[in-house]
């Protein structure tokens, strides 16, 4: 299992845990001690890094979370750009990703 963090300048941490297989992110776990309203928006927060390709951009996979919340969810202190950096650092981590 691959994990990734994140802790946003003057934010909260945003924290992942994933698998890799065939290339692609499975089994997401999205956690930290920022807060998201309401809690039912953590599934599109999951659900946007679910199935993206090792070799996404970070921006790429920024703009991916940031579709996939649905109307009138807030990220609060923490953001989707926040999420795509733990992701890419446990890409990174575990060597399937290089800079």
């Amino acid at each position: 299992m691959a994990h990734g963090d994140h802790k946003t300048p003057g934010g909260k941490l945003m924290r992942v845990d994933f698998d890799v297989v065939d290339d692609r992110i499975t089994h997401v776990v999205v956690s930290g001690d920022f807060f998201l309203y309401p809690d039912e928006a953590l599934d599109d927060l999951r659900s946007a890094v679910e199935g993206a390709p090792v070799t996404i951009t970070e921006d790429a996979l920024a703009a991916r979370i940031a579709a996939a919340m649905r109307p009138g969810a807030e990220l609060i202190g923490s953001s989707p750009e926040s999420l795509a950096i733990a992701v890419r650092r446990g890409l990174l981590e575990a060597g399937f990703a290089h800079e």
